[in-house]
């Protein structure tokens, strides 16, 4: 219980306000070295035209939430209701912390992991990241955790725990993920197993950082499985820290328990089996949703979308410490108000509820941010835009846009004739994304001996990571559309009968996991060796679609009134609909085939030819095409398989060539396209 003593300074530090450092000392002290640009988001950028719909809830402690950011610090240049980037988010985050200070709570920023693999900005960079990684290190994060994607590659785990992971020390933490010291030959922790540390106004915080089961790291790094974690002596005895106010979990992982990959909950069951009284707050990732889930009434769960498209905002209050010396409900702002009831009937079964029980009576507020200017003057400063831009906000700006100018970003190779997109129009529609990766599939992967031979060349749909915008295709959208680097493999003369079936049976089958990064990593299994090695998750599994009906690209820009709601997401959680900071209209979501497939040079008068080259990119053809052979009679094995195309034509590069030949036509005047 609180003491008389700490109840009224409580309400002291409600009233009196604080005093500032002045913003000049915020930021790097060389940033006067820089000749950059100082603009308000990206030249190119375009900004939202709708505000949110109020303020955000101020509890005892608040949370700001990124993860899977996945390098696109420069935002969305094409897309409004994402168009901030890294210097506004840093501006944001300023502000917010100002108004925490004012308000007398704790506020924390938390990041669950991918910082890489996506885009442009991170991914001309040898490694991957070594530029945005850099840039993110700007903003001073509480609590950041790893993702799979800083594991693929040898290099890249190397750069993270050189470069990273020892900015943030004690803040960067790895519970489960250890790396190879190649001096003594022994795994040593890439970040810190857990952080136990005081908020500002006193709350005592134990925190992990736990990554999903990942089995697809190179072998300097090593990931230990949630069911074992919770078993070793270090993990049991900093749960049982007898002074802990709140437990916060993070994870690159899924926060609902109904996702195959979610480890969260054996951590969260783990810690409640042992500490039934105290709150557990979890942050996670990885599935690119925006979601909101109840374990119990002390214990939730936030996502906070992907792509710098979403900061996610969680306020709790009623948590009660005799260190806290801040304000439980403070003055002048709305406050959380909602108690975490679980959802008995659903499908997440929540851990026995503790909370009640234990004399917790904690009330919850949570909200889904869109990433653009408007959102975020909007909530740090009245709207007042003019007062929204911080020195360090407007530097690291002005560096992203010098760095793509460096890198030739925003170069025009083509001229999109129209929008396509991966799953708001159902598959063969005009407007679908694969429709055009068949036709660039077949007027660019080519092998000049066998060109006129007829062929069938089969990817898979997870080969595109997201849509394809009207107006001018640069280097950059090559990265954003199309990043993955599979080679193209064929097996010749391969009876027509049996050929035309592997599409149907692929398509039948369970769905292939998005990969990434094929780069040849000398650690990584020879298996791996030319694939794609990154799994990512689904983005259509049924309960996404029912809780997210996202696919959150409003990706024209239109005048509108300030009643029609604007295309984006539209999220249902366990709190129900109203967790969008800016309401938007659903965009329709159509599942779409696990592969396409593109005819090429077949008989002209119809007729179907007796043999074909059945041509596949390296990620789907062991594991997939040569199965699918085998259930009709093709009995092939990979020593039938050969290159089709030489080794540096990876998949990546087809849209990019197909710009070149198709899109050309509007060009050097290629504006982006009103729909």
């Amino acid at each position: 219980m609180f003491t008389p003593l700490l109840s009224f300074l409580g309400l002291l530090v409600c009233i009196a306000p604080p005093t500032y450092a002045c913003d000049s000392c915020y930021g790097p002290s060389d940033y006067t070295v820089h000749n950059r640009l100082v603009r308000r988001m990206q030249p190119e950028a375009l900004n939202a035209t709708m505000k949110p719909k109020g303020p955000l809830e101020w509890g005892q402690v608040n949370f700001m939430h990124t993860t899977d950011t996945h390098g696109w610090l420069a935002g969305h240049l094409k897309e409004e209701n994402y168009g901030a980037d890294w210097g506004d988010y840093a501006s944001f985050v300023r502000h917010m912390r100002k108004k925490a200070d004012e308000l007398h709570v704790d506020l924390l920023l938390i990041d669950t992991g991918d910082l890489h693999d996506g885009n442009g900005l991170s991914d001309t960079t040898t490694p991957n990241g070594l530029y945005t990684n850099e840039i993110f290190t700007q903003i001073d994060y509480d609590l950041l955790t790893v993702g799979n994607h800083e594991l693929y590659v040898t290099d890249i785990a190397y750069e993270t725990f050189a470069n990273f992971s020892s900015v943030y020390g004690a803040k960067y933490l790895t519970s489960n993920v250890q790396i190879l010291n190649t001096a003594t030959g022994q795994f040593e922790d890439l970040g810190n197993k857990f952080r136990y540390f005081a908020t500002d106004h006193g709350l005592r915080i134990m925190s992990f950082g736990v990554l999903f089961d990942f089995t697809g790291n190179s072998n300097v790094s090593k990931i230990t499985k949630a069911e074992d974690m919770i078993k070793e002596k270090w993990f049991i005895d900093a749960v049982n820290t007898e002074a802990v106010d709140l437990f916060v979990v993070i994870g690159h992982n899924p926060v609902s328990p109904t996702e195959p990959s979610c480890t969260l909950s054996t951590v969260q069951k783990a810690i409640r089996a042992i500490r039934p009284d105290i709150p557990i707050q979890i942050f996670g990732g990885h599935a690119h949703v925006r979601d909101f889930v109840v374990w119990d009434e002390t214990s939730t769960g936030l996502a906070s979308g992907r792509y710098c498209e979403t900061v996610g905002w969680l306020s709790m209050s009623g948590i009660k410490s005799p260190t806290f010396k801040g304000c439980m409900k403070p003055q002048g702002v709305p406050n959380p108000s909602r108690k975490a009831v679980p959802k008995k009937t659903s499908s997440n079964q929540p851990a026995p509820s503790h909370g009640t029980e234990g004399g917790q009576d904690i009330l919850y507020s949570r909200r889904y941010l869109d990433w653009n200017r408007l959102t975020f003057a909007y909530h740090a400063t009245g709207s007042q835009d003019p007062k929204f831009n911080t020195r360090l906000g407007k530097w690291v700006t002005g560096d992203i846009t010098e760095f793509r100018k460096a890198q030739n970003l925003s170069t025009v190779l083509g001229c999109v004739p129209s929008t396509y997109c991966m799953d708001c129009k159902p598959f063969g529609e005009e407007g679908n994304i694969y429709n055009v990766l068949e036709a660039a599939l077949a007027a660019t992967v080519i092998n000049e001996a066998r060109a006129n031979k007829p062929h069938l060349i089969l990817t898979n749909t997870g080969s595109i990571r997201f849509d394809l915008v009207k107006g001018p295709f640069t280097l950059d959208d090559s990265f954003i559309v199309s990043p993955f680097k599979n080679i193209f493999h064929f097996i010749p003369n391969v009876p027509y009968s049996q050929a035309k079936q592997v599409l149907g049976i692929l398509n039948a089958g369970p769905h292939q996991k998005r990969r990434n990064i094929g780069v040849v990593d000398t650690f990584t299994s020879s298996m791996l060796a030319g694939q794609d090695s990154c799994v990512d998750p689904p983005l259509t599994s049924s309960r996404q679609v029912k809780r997210d009906l996202l696919k959150p690209r409003p990706i024209t820009r239109q005048r509108r009134d300030s009643i029609t709601n604007s295309p984006g997401y539209a999220t249902t959680d366990d709190f129900g609909t109203d967790g969008d900071d800016t309401p938007h209209s659903n965009i329709p979501h159509f599942p779409q085939p696990n592969d396409v497939q593109a005819n090429v040079s077949f008989p002209t008068d119809g007729s179907e030819p007796e043999k074909v080259d059945l041509v596949f990119v390296s990620f789907i053809g062991e594991k997939y095409v040569l199965p699918a052979l085998a259930e009709v009679g093709g009995h092939y094995t990979m020593d039938d398989v050969q290159l089709y195309t030489p080794p540096e034509f990876t998949s990546n590069l087809v849209l990019l060539k197909y710009a070149e030949i198709a899109w050309q036509k509007g060009l050097p005047n290629c504006p982006v396209g009103v729909e």
